[in-house]
């Protein structure tokens, strides 16, 4: 999914998978609406086609919002607790702060007109309704485009009820059936032979665009005289006395069923295992979670081509990676098919089991070469780590849930989600006995090492205020710049101890977090080095820092060594080299997604560029550091008037450059998308070389 962070003013709609059809009244209505109320929910029943009219909506609309349009997909959500979560991570904010995230993301999506579409609204009703009114009441140019199969009942709500395509011979449920056909069997074209009978279809199917895409799939192994013959017998029998609501329901529900019955028995096993992945798989986790009995792993591969080209699957592919996932309706099918085998518990605890592994073989690897396919790796399967989560909170032994939320110290800390997993790793340490082994060890470091970064906001403001003092004082080209807001930012010994150091002043458990342990210990040293302005001193902890990393082939912590370097090589008068080794530090950051470090460091780079007497491109990064800032969720930290190091720099800056020069310079770096930003705080267009 690309996406461009708020600023960018894009946001981070999907392309649309194949063409879409029809709907022209609903849009032009959809754009009315918007236009005169804040709040719209799509209403209808499952496989009507709500999800894919907001997307195109959406797509339409964008010109009109400069803050970007912006997809909250929901249905992978079990947790309405996780719903604020969910936005924030949609619209790039990032969770490292302990304030009410809620109130974060206001903050981050308030300066701009932005539209907010959130998907399949209806399992998590309460609480969208409540995080709906706190945006809207808080975020005056925001305007919310919500699916959902009842309204929110939010003051100001104005409802459009998607219907069933229009029936008839020239109307959109035979162009959709044609379209998707034409896909499925190039050889097929719509006729005026063939007219009728697909209009006869689409008839027995009542227009429910899901039903139609399922049975124009269905042409590839049947003639269009024989799949209408199997829709009137199969039809006749389930629908034909019921209600016209409850009729379209179970007309949907019959055409999954019919294409169940079409499946292999194998081919049906896979489809009701598979329903317990959430936001999507892989093959290694299909083949792992969903083996057993008369379905060997090798088996589960050709099986779920088979099940993708009948369209029960979808498969995505975004470079070298393929996942495969199901469309909701679909996936409950299933999910009622092996909850009646019997079967839901001991998958889902095959699932639990698999994403532990995952979470253990990410730990031992994270400091080390495989780092960034890690990050990516672990954000893709966001959805079903947290699956795995509940699953082990639910489970009698508390173990389970420690060993796993405190495995996932890396992911939690290193890639933005310090916020969940603080709230995880309570949850799971709540239930547990506070003698407990090795797993209650490191789910109490874990849990200091992604609380530490909020808590220790003030503490590096003060460091911050001292290194100006001690610019001032030695004379140096431009006060030294602390880490600031950045997980390293810590209040000395006791702090130190507090983070690194579990229960008895022992190293957290675990190959990865031992080796962790033993390079933040350098980091930190580099750290206060800085602070007493014993600049050759930090210079050579950090490259040490640097070289132990890069032993491993680790990135994300080898970036502090390449920031503290830098930071050195200011205090020290060698601009070029910081700037160099700065711009070596956000590239890796910006790697493993860390957006805390990549804006701590972009603080770095106005700080080299101002010592190599480049102003105007200091004043614009300046602009991006604010941006970053915002978007990592501290906001306070991207305002001149809280923060030590940019009301020094400002008030440099603007004496250098004139304050219309410096403000435009400023409002240039500030409105960048967040991509284009790190391409210019690296050198590229508008940066300096």
């Amino acid at each position: 999914m690309a996406a461009s962070v708020h600023g960018g003013r894009i946001g981070n709609l999907p392309a649309e998978a194949n063409a879409f059809i029809g709907r022209g009244l609903e849009l032009a209505e959809i754009a009315g609406l918007l236009g005169t109320s804040r709040l719209v929910t799509l209403t209808g029943p499952g496989g009507v086609g709500k999800s894919r009219l907001a997307l195109r909506a959406a797509h339409a609309a964008k010109a009109g919002f400069r803050g970007g349009v912006w997809l909250v997909e929901l249905s992978e959500l079990r947790d309405p607790d996780l719903l604020t979560n969910a936005v924030a991570q949609a619209t790039r904010l990032t969770e490292q702060t302990l304030r009410p995230l809620l109130e974060a993301v206001c903050e981050h999506l308030a300066g701009a007109p932005l539209l907010l579409v959130l998907d399949t609204c209806e399992h998590v009703l309460g609480e969208c309704a409540r995080v709906v009114r706190e945006l809207l009441a808080n975020v005056p140019e925001l305007r919310v485009l919500a699916t959902s199969r009842q309204a929110l009942g939010v003051p100001g709500e104005q409802l459009l009820t998607v219907v069933p395509l229009p029936l008839g011979e020239h109307d959109d449920a035979v162009q959709l059936f044609a379209a998707r056909a034409a896909a499925a069997v190039p050889s097929f074209a719509l006729t005026e032979d063939n007219r009728a009978r697909v209009a006869a279809v689409c008839t027995r199917l009542d227009g429910i665009p899901l039903a139609l895409e399922l049975a124009a799939v269905r042409l590839r192994g049947l003639p269009l005289e024989r799949l209408l013959e199997g829709l009137d017998s199969r039809f006749d029998l389930l629908v034909s006395s019921a209600r016209p609501r409850t009729a379209r329901h179970q007309t949907l529900r019959t055409a999954i069923g019919w294409s169940h019955e079409l499946c292999t028995p194998l081919e049906r096993l896979l489809w009701a295992r598979l329903s317990v992945f959430a936001g999507g798989w892989d093959v290694e986790a299909a083949e792992f979670v969903c083996h057993g009995g008369p379905l060997d792993p090798e088996q589960v591969f050709p099986l779920l081509v088979s099940l993708t080209e009948k369209s029960i699957v979808t498969r995505d592919v975004e470079g070298l990676v393929v996942r495969y996932r199901m469309l909701d309706t679909v996936r409950s099918f299933g999910a009622e098919w092996l909850a009646g085998l019997g079967e839901a518990a001991a998958v889902r605890r095959r699932h639990r089991d698999y994403f532990r592994w995952i979470a253990r073989q990410g730990e031992a690897e994270w400091l080390g070469p495989g780092q960034r396919m890690w990050a990516e790796r672990l954000t893709a399967e966001h959805a079903n780590l947290r699956l795995a989560v509940e699953e082990c909170l639910a489970a009698p032994e508390p173990e389970t849930a420690l060993e796993l939320t405190g495995s996932l110290w890396f992911f939690w800390f290193a890639c933005g989600f310090a916020e969940e997993g603080r709230g995880y790793l309570e949850r799971a340490l709540g239930r547990a006995p506070a003698d407990g082994g090795p797993e209650h060890g490191l789910a109490v470091w874990a849990h200091r090492l992604v609380t530490v970064v909020a808590e220790d906001l003030e503490a590096a403001e003060s460091v911050s205020a001292a290194y100006v003092w001690l610019a001032e004082e030695r004379r140096l080209p431009v006060p030294a710049l602390p880490l600031t807001g950045a997980s390293l930012a810590v209040r000395g010994e006791s702090a130190r101890s507090a983070v690194l150091y579990g229960p008895g002043g022992q190293a957290p458990v675990g190959d990865g977090g031992a080796e962790f342990f033993q390079l933040m210990t350098l980091a930190l040293q580099a750290y206060l080095l800085a602070g007493q302005a014993a600049f050759e001193r930090c210079a050579s902890v950090a490259e040490r820092l640097r070289q132990d990393c890069a032993k491993r082939g680790e990135v994300w912590m080898r970036a502090w060594g390449d920031f503290f370097v830098a930071l050195a090589g200011i205090g020290l008068g060698h601009a070029d080299e910081a700037v160099a080794s700065a711009r070596e530090a956000l590239t890796a950051k910006w790697r493993v997604h860390d957006r805390i470090g990549a804006a701590a460091v972009a603080d770095l780079l106005v700080a080299a560029q101002a010592a190599r007497g480049e102003d105007e491109p200091a004043a614009r990064l300046m602009g991006i550091s604010r941006h970053l800032w915002r978007t990592a969720g501290l906001p306070q930290l991207g305002r001149p008037d809280t923060t030590v190091f940019h009301r020094e720099y400002e008030r440099r800056l603007r004496a250098s450059l004139g304050d219309a020069r410096f403000t435009e310079a400023v409002r240039e770096g500030g409105e960048l998308g967040v991509e284009a930003a790190i391409g210019v705080a690296l050198g590229g267009e508008g940066g300096s070389a």
